[in-house]
């Protein structure tokens, strides 16, 4: 581990952290699993930046609190799931002493030579808003403690030329549910999800109306993310959820509407209405339009002549 200039605590390994935290040493050098109450929690600071070169989710059974991450924070009600990939930084939580739960660590080379390697890329709940932590039904804690307990389980096992096999799809496991309940959690908060897609569309129309696009450029998916505060991932999987669309699809479709309004109710040129909505190029406008509507800009304008 190494502090650097930002006052960022750094851990290159499991063993590393471990040691830190008081732990014996891990059964295996790539992958751990940590009971809290077997934590000295003071071993953290209040407030401390804490960054790991290997993946971490947690299970908080009982806590209740924000752990601040990245620019936001994960808001906990009772517990949850909260996951953390390579060099993201977290930091810990005020509150330290509420804790209840497990936390699974596991190094990137551990599923490097297996299928997950590669699909972990796929969870995008890794890559999400940190407002936007796995809140867990009752019946799901119990799911996710039985998967924590069978992988606790095959950990203290004596290491076999299975191990490995069986541990990576147990963790391939727990994810694929954390996958089903991150689906369930975007079709409860429906009426949330609905306001933030209001405030979208809020956002383009503000955008266009004030012209921006003529200074600005189109509107980007990583311009709409931060005027919403979400991540750009889950904005597009929240978005998909709603309406089949992801971020760049919506404002692509936005564009489309608001070409057609300048299409039918001005005499602007197509170049000019091209420049209007911050196309670089106005071939590419076109391009667009014909791909959406089976019609070129033209064609679409003669239709209301």
């Amino acid at each position: 581990m190494k502090q650097d200039n930002s006052n960022i605590q750094t851990f290159k390994s499991i063993s590393q952290l471990l040691s830190y935290l008081q732990l014996p040493g891990p059964m295996h050098p790539l992958v751990a699993l940590v009971n809290y109450d077997d934590v000295v929690l003071s071993s953290f600071e209040k407030n401390q930046k804490i960054c790991l070169d290997f993946y971490k989710i947690s299970f908080k059974t009982n806590f209740k609190g924000q752990i601040k991450y990245g620019h936001g924070y994960y808001d906990f009600e009772e517990g949850g799931l909260a996951f953390l990939k390579p060099n993201q930084i977290v930091v810990s939580s005020e509150n330290l002493e509420s804790y209840e739960g497990y936390s699974l660590y596991f190094h990137p080379d551990f599923i490097r030579n297996y299928p997950l390697g590669t699909a972990i890329n796929q969870y995008g709940f890794f890559s999400y808003a940190v407002s936007e932590g796995l809140f867990l039904s009752a019946k799901e804690k119990k799911i996710i403690r039985n998967l924590f307990n069978t992988i606790a389980d095959e950990l203290e096992n004596s290491i076999d030329q299975f191990s490995q096999d069986v541990l990576v799809s147990q963790i391939e496991l727990l994810l694929n549910y954390s996958n089903r309940f991150y689906n369930r959690q975007f079709i409860t908060r429906k009426t949330v999800n609905h306001e933030i897609v209001n405030a979208l569309d809020n956002l383009l129309q503000d955008y266009f109306i004030k012209e921006n696009s003529l200074e600005k450029g189109l509107p980007s998916v990583q311009f709409v993310s931060n005027h919403l505060n979400l991540s750009p991932r889950y904005l597009s999987d929240m978005l998909r959820s709603l309406t089949g669309q992801n971020t760049q699809q919506y404002i692509q479709n936005k564009l489309i509407e608001q070409s057609k309004d300048l299409l039918s109710s001005t005499s602007l040129s197509v170049t000019e209405i091209a420049y209007k909505l911050g196309f670089e190029h106005p071939q590419s406008f076109s391009k667009l339009f014909k791909i959406k509507t089976n019609q070129s800009p033209l064609q679409f304008r003669q239709s209301f002549n």
